[in-house]
C-alpha cells in the first residue's frame, strides 16, 4: 500500500540510521511458500527459545496485583556479588578473599538494556562527541553522536585490539562501548582483554561501557566473566570508569517484559536518571516484582538459567558439526554464530536475501550491522562482506540439522561457485 508523501522533511540522524535488521530479514522471507515437509526455519533473531520457567511464571502472575514496591535492585546486586566471584560451574571461590564491590546504590533498573545502553550514551556525549564500537555493530547517529569504528578481524576470532583502540582515542571520545559475548559475532572477551579496556578507559579519562547481555552464557568453569567489580583484585574502583549493562530477557526468558540494568557510579546515575524521566520514566513493575521474590534468583540460576546455557553450548557444538564443508565459523558464544559463507563474489546481503525467499531460512548478514545498512564505510575499510550470524538460542536442534541441510543446497540451486573444503 502507496503512504501519501510528507509535506516535511525528516532528520538527517534517522535517515542516516541502520534500519531495525529483523523486520527486513522478515520481508524476504515472506517471499518463500512453506510446506509442512519444509516450514520456514528462522535462526535470525536473538531470542530465547524456550518460555520462562514455571516458578517464575507463577510469580508473575502474583505481581499483577501486588501494590508492592520493588526490591529487584537489591536481589540482583546478590547475583552479581555470586555471578563476579565463582568459578568451576558456579563454585564460590574460596581459595582467595573475593570481595565484589557493588551495592544497591550502583544499580539502576531500566526498560529494557537498550534503553540502558541509549540513556548512558546520551549522558556521557553530546552531538558530535565520539563512542568507539567493535565493528560489525549498530550506529549512535541517531543521538548525533559519531560511531568509531574499532575493526575486528576475522584471523583473530572477531576480538578486538587494544593497540588499535587506543590510536583512535581523540579529544572528543567520549567512551568506549563493549558487548560480550558479542553480537552478531558472539566472539568472548578474555577478562584480561576486559581489564585492559578498563585499564586504557581509565587513562584517557573517558567510559567503559559494558554490556553483558549474554553473560549467563558463558562457560565460567575457569573463572568469572572478568573481575572488574573485585575490590580485591582491582588497584581502582570500577565507579570511576566503568558503565555495566544487563538484560533480564535473556538469562531469564522474558523479553516482552522489557528489563534491563545499569550498574554505574550514583554520581553517574544520579543524570542517568533523568535522561530516563524524559525516556521512559521506569521500567514495568510486574516483572521486577517477580524477579524479586525472595529466594527466587539464586534458584533460576542453579536450575534454569544453568540448563539453558548447557542447552547453548551444545546447540553451538552441534551447529558446527553440522554445518556444510565450505561454510566457517569464524566466532561463536552466548547466542550467536558468526559464520563465513563459502559463496566466491557473492555478497552476505544476497546469500541471505536467497536464503529467506528460496529455501525459507532467516539469517541476517554482515551488512545489517555496519553504517548505512548496505555495508557503508565499514565494510570497504576491511570488514570482509560475506558474513552470516545465526542465532542457536530460538531454535531446536532438530531445527538447527534442518537448517544445515538446507545450505547444502544453495551452490547448486543458485549456480554459486564456492570454496568448499574440509572444515
Amino acid at each position: 500500500m502507496a503512504h501519501p508523501a510528507l509535506s516535511f522533511k525528516l532528520s538527517r540522524a534517522v535517515l542516516s540510521t541502520i534500519k531495525p535488521p529483523i523486520p527486513h530479514a522478515y520481508k524476504w522471507s515472506t517471499h518463500y511458500k512453506p510446506s509442512p515437509g519444509r516450514p520456514l526455519l528462522d535462526m535470525s533473531q536473538g531470542v530465547p527459545g524456550t518460555p520462562p520457567p514455571n516458578i517464575l511464571l507463577d510469580a508473575l502472575a502474583r505481581s499483577a496485583n501486588n501494590p508492592s514496591t520493588t526490591g529487584l535492585r537489591n536481589a540482583i546486586v546478590e547475583e552479581m556479588r555470586h555471578v563476579y566471584a565463582t568459578r568451576n560451574g558456579g563454585i564460590e571461590l574460596k581459595d582467595v578473599d573475593v570481595e565484589v564491590d557493588v551495592s544497591s546504590g550502583d544499580v539502576a533498573i531500566t526498560a529494557g538494556c537498550n534503553l540502558a545502553f541509549v540513556a548512558s550514551v546520551m549522558c556521557l556525549a553530546d552531538p558530535g562527541d565520539e563512542v568507539i564500537l567493535p565493528v560489525p555493530c549498530m550506529s549512535l547517529n541517531l543521538l548525533g553522536i559519531k560511531s568509531v569504528p574499532l575493526h575486528t578481524l576475522s584471523d583473530e576470532g572477531f576480538i578486538p585490539s587494544l593497540e588499535r583502540c587506543e590510536k583512535l582515542i581523540t579529544p572528543k571520545t567520549k567512551a568506549i562501548a563493549l558487548v560480550t559475548p558479542n553480537n552478531p559475532t558472539g566472539a568472548i572477551y578474555p577478562p584480561s582483554l576486559i581489564a585492559g579496556f578498563a585499564a586504557l578507559a581509565q587513562k584517557h579519562n573517558i567510559a567503559l561501557i559494558l554490556d553483558e547481555t549474554y553473560r549467563d552464557f558463558v562457560d565460567t568453569a575457569h573463572g568469572p566473566p572478568h573481575t572488574l567489580f573485585s575490590s580485591t583484585t582491582s588497584a581502582w574502583s570500577w565507579r570511576s570508569t566503568v558503565v555495566h549493562l544487563f538484560s533480564f530477557s535473556k538469562s531469564y526468558c522474558i523479553p516482552g517484559h522489557r528489563l534491563g540494568l545499569i550498574a554505574a557510579s550514583p554520581a553517574l546515575l544520579q543524570h542517568i536518571t533523568t535522561t530516563l524521566d524524559c525516556l521512559q520514566i521506569c521500567a514495568p513493575r510486574p516483572a521486577q516484582l517477580a524477579l524479586a521474590t525472595p529466594g527466587l534468583l539464586p534458584i533460576l540460576r542453579r536450575e534454569s538459567i544453568a540448563e539453558n546455557a548447557r542447552a547453548l553450548k551444545a546447540r553451538h557444538a552441534l551447529f558446527r558439526k553440522a554445518l556444510p564443508d565450505g561454510w566457517e565459523v569464524g566466532s561463536q558464544g552466548g547466542y550467536f554464530a558468526f559464520v563465513k559463507h563459502p559463496f566466491r563474489g557473492v555478497s552476505a546481503t544476497e546469500v541471505c536475501q536467497r536464503l529467506a525467499e528460496d529455501l525459507g531460512v532467516v539469517v541476517l548478514p554482515v551488512q545489517f550491522f555496519c553504517e548505512s545498512g548496505e555495508g557503508g564505510d565499514n565494510l570497504k575499510q576491511g570488514v570482509e562482506d560475506n558474513w552470516v550470524r545465526f542465532s542457536v538460542a530460538n531454535v531446536d536442534d532438530e531445527k538447527v540439522l534442518r537448517v544445515c541441510e538446507r545450505l547444502r543446497e544453495c551452490g547448486d540451486k543458485f549456480g554459486w561457485n564456492g570454496d568448499v573444503g574440509s572444515r
